[in-house]
């Protein structure tokens, strides 16, 4: 495979978009006898590949489970999910030696680099005969008995049109609404791409100390609605991030609160009580710094207790503090846009699909994939799944066409 060969002008199948989708459908395409094409923008491929996980690529979960993944059809994603599973992956790692390790909560990733998991889609791609061209602007897209795509590289025609462009995330990797706009122009409906995994920030004025403490971590448990995250929580100079902020922002609207527990699992008022009946002259900050980072203890014990000794506490400010400790609802005003998040929330409105092949039900040819549709997956490995399973049922779909 060239990278940047002219390749063939009639494929079978013709991708928009070398991500992790895009090249998981043409590799997918092309060992079932499909000729593939595939064109992107970006002079390299796999740029969100590249840089996600640190560097070394949280590749998947092994707990997917189609309950981890929201859109507003819920069940869509159930489908490809249970055709291509983590160890499907995994098996695809084993055949080219990448090493790789798990990390908390299920989340894998490359031993080495980002970068095998690139290389291994591009060999993978190549074994099979796809063509791929980068650096290619797209011009114009139009239907007629084929796709008509007119590009810098010239004009492409295929029976068959993957959008595999991704959605808002991250602009600075060259993040486009593309997909949206060429779904727009076939009738297809656009649920609205909102930035998700996100952090969330705060302008109310008696909120204003939490930027104060940018830099505290702790763990916590987070919860909008009936839905609730136990993870790390990071403090910033804008509001707050964290993995359990994060995954809270993909289920936060505004105007809902967000509510804390700073102490998952145990009972600060207890805690509190026992220091006071013990008659010590530990005094607010030192005796919550026992169980909180000692920047945060100093800012609850100012808001609470002046710093006086524990044992001048009445029972009612234990109370409330506990309250607070427990039950910190907190107003988001806004988050920190698409440059900060690692997802986009909405997109091609999952109705307009078939589950099964991607396909849009009115526009036969045509197919959405990856973060383009909406589906949203947990941090953790979520969204790059979503990717290889609805990239893998597309490329079945059609190499079964």
């Amino acid at each position: 495979m060239s990278i940047r060969g002219v390749g063939v002008r009639t494929p079978d199948v013709l991708i928009i978009g070398a991500g992790a989708a895009g090249l998981m459908a043409a590799m997918t395409a092309a060992r079932r006898g499909k000729k593939v094409v595939v064109l992107d923008h970006a002079p390299e491929a796999g740029r969100k590949i590249l840089i996600s996980g640190g560097g070394r690529c949280n590749f998947t979960n092994k707990d997917i489970k189609p309950e981890c993944f929201l859109s507003q059809n819920k069940h869509f994603a159930r489908s490809a999910l249970s055709r291509y599973k983590p160890a499907d992956f995994l098996a695809l790692l084993a055949a080219h030696k990448i090493a790789w390790h798990e990390k908390k909560l299920g989340q894998l990733f490359c031993d080495n680099s980002a970068q095998d998991i690139v290389r291994m889609l591009l060999a993978e791609c190549e074994a099979s005969g796809v063509h791929l061209l980068l650096d290619v602007r797209i011009t114009d897209v139009s239907r007629a008995e084929h796709f008509r795509v007119q590009t810098s590289a010239g004009e492409f025609s295929s029976p068959a049109l993957v959008l595999a462009t991704g959605g808002l995330s991250i602009p600075k990797l060259g993040a486009t609404s593309f997909s949206y706009d060429v779904a727009r122009r076939f009738g297809l409906p656009i649920i609205n791409p909102e930035p998700a995994l996100v952090p969330l920030v705060f302008g109310r004025e008696e909120e204003s100390w939490v930027r104060e403490l940018a830099g505290v971590s702790l763990p916590v448990k987070a919860s909008c609605g009936k839905i609730a995250f136990e993870e790390a929580l990071l403090f910033t100079h804008r509001g707050l991030s964290g993995p359990a902020l994060l995954q809270i922002s993909s289920y936060w609207r505004s105007g809902q609160p967000v509510r804390l527990d700073l102490l998952p699992g145990q009972d600060i008022g207890q805690h509190l009580a026992a220091l006071k009946a013990a008659k010590g002259k530990m005094k607010g900050a030192a005796a919550l710094h026992r169980w909180l980072p000692q920047r945060l203890a100093q800012e609850l014990a100012r808001q609470f207790t002046s710093d006086r000794p524990v044992v001048e506490w009445s029972d009612k400010t234990i109370r409330a503090l506990a309250e607070h400790i427990h039950r910190m609802d907190m107003h988001p005003t806004g988050t920190e846009g698409f440059a900060k998040a690692e997802v986009t929330r909405g997109g091609v409105d999952t109705r307009a699909l078939s589950s099964k092949t991607m396909e849009a039900e009115r526009v036969p040819g045509l197919y959405v994939i990856g973060e383009a549709v909406d589906v949203t997956g947990w941090l953790g490995g979520y969204n790059f799944h979503w990717a290889w399973a609805s990239g893998h049922a597309v490329g079945q779909a059609l190499g079964s066409a």
